[in-house]
């Protein structure tokens, strides 16, 4: 009895050990394809975007965001020319000087959910019959909007199954649901090249040669600034349909401006961006010192302020959802 209970000690692995198996096993990862689901529940309902990803050594990535019931798709891309970002459906490829994604967490990247657990002596550990069950801080930019997370390996291959970052009540904001994560993928040379994949991600989602004319519903910030509040919006009619300004006063004063954003006709090199590369959840965001730019289903969003820090900003954007104010 005293040698069953020995051996079976010796086969139960302790948080460290779990810790230590994982970082050797993306340590010696020469490439993977992941396909999952990933939901955000920020805003009035949930929206729900399919996600593929594929990574390369030593620094290629891929991930196309598609949400299918908008018709709307994005594409994160590295490679050797740098850091891009697509938009195939108004053809606009961004490209920026930048460190993603060593420089914050990605709830769809194996390697990221790793560095996660590393970097985060204080993580909880627990079990169950078929997952290692992780809770860490996460390493977001604006990590007050969305300070811990819950990830979930499979035991067999250690692979994610289950990604839940949550605020600070805890409640799970995104939700990353891994359906398929295959550790011996193979890679054509030009699999990450910029114009290949445009071409590629525009036969699932084409140009919308119409968006420039289309009307849209003005978003609010769901965040709020203390002390700061709406004190004007004002529409200005444009070339190519209508500009909404909201000013915001207060001890934070900022300005959000919204229109339609513009197909263009032919992409012939990608459009350098200042600033830093940041991810919203729901689409990524380009933020400096003073304003943050992103585009969400068919419409630009410009985000400026002296007076907001840059956390501050990312959590605006991250909130940009709600179409009812005040």
């Amino acid at each position: 009895m005293i040698a069953v209970l020995a051996l079976s000690a010796c086969g139960t692995k302790t948080k460290e050990d779990i810790v230590e198996d994982l970082n050797a096993k993306v340590t010696d990862l020469k490439g993977y394809k992941a396909t999952a689901k990933m939901t955000l529940q920020v805003g009035e309902e949930p929206q729900t975007y399919d996600v593929d990803v594929w990574h390369n050594e030593p620094h290629y990535y891929r991930v196309h965001l598609k949400n299918t019931a908008k018709e709307q798709s994005q594409m994160i891309l590295r490679n050797d020319e740098g850091v891009f970002v697509l938009t195939p459906a108004l053809n606009k490829s961004f490209k920026f000087q930048s460190e993603w994604p060593d420089n914050s967490s990605q709830a769809y990247l194996y390697q990221s959910l790793v560095q996660d657990i590393l970097e985060d002596p204080e993580a909880k550990f627990t079990e169950t019959e078929e997952h290692y069950v992780f809770e860490t801080k996460t390493r977001y930019k604006n990590s007050q909007m969305l300070p811990v997370q819950e990830i979930k390996f499979n035991k067999k291959e250690l692979t994610p199954a289950e990604v839940k970052v949550m605020d600070a009540d805890r409640n799970a904001l995104v939700v990353v649901e891994f359906s398929k994560v295959d550790l011996n993928a193979t890679f054509e040379k030009d699999d990450f090249d910029m114009k290949k994949n445009m071409t590629g991600a525009q036969l699932e989602v084409p140009v919308n040669a119409t968006v420039g004319s289309q009307e849209f519903s003005v978003m609010y910030p769901l965040a709020e600034i203390p002390a700061t509040e709406l004190v004007e919006e004002k529409e200005v009619a444009t070339a190519n349909g209508k500009r909404v300004i909201l000013t915001y006063d207060g001890e934070k004063p900022f300005t959000l401006v919204q229109e339609k954003a513009q197909v263009v006709p032919t992409m012939t090199v990608s459009t350098p961006v200042k600033g830093e590369l940041v991810n919203l959840g729901h689409t990524m965001a380009a933020v400096t010192d003073n304003s943050i730019k992103w585009t969400h289903d068919g419409v630009d969003y410009t985000l400026a302020s002296s007076n907001l820090t840059k956390d501050e900003m990312v959590m605006l954007a991250q909130s940009v959802q709600g179409t009812m104010v005040k």
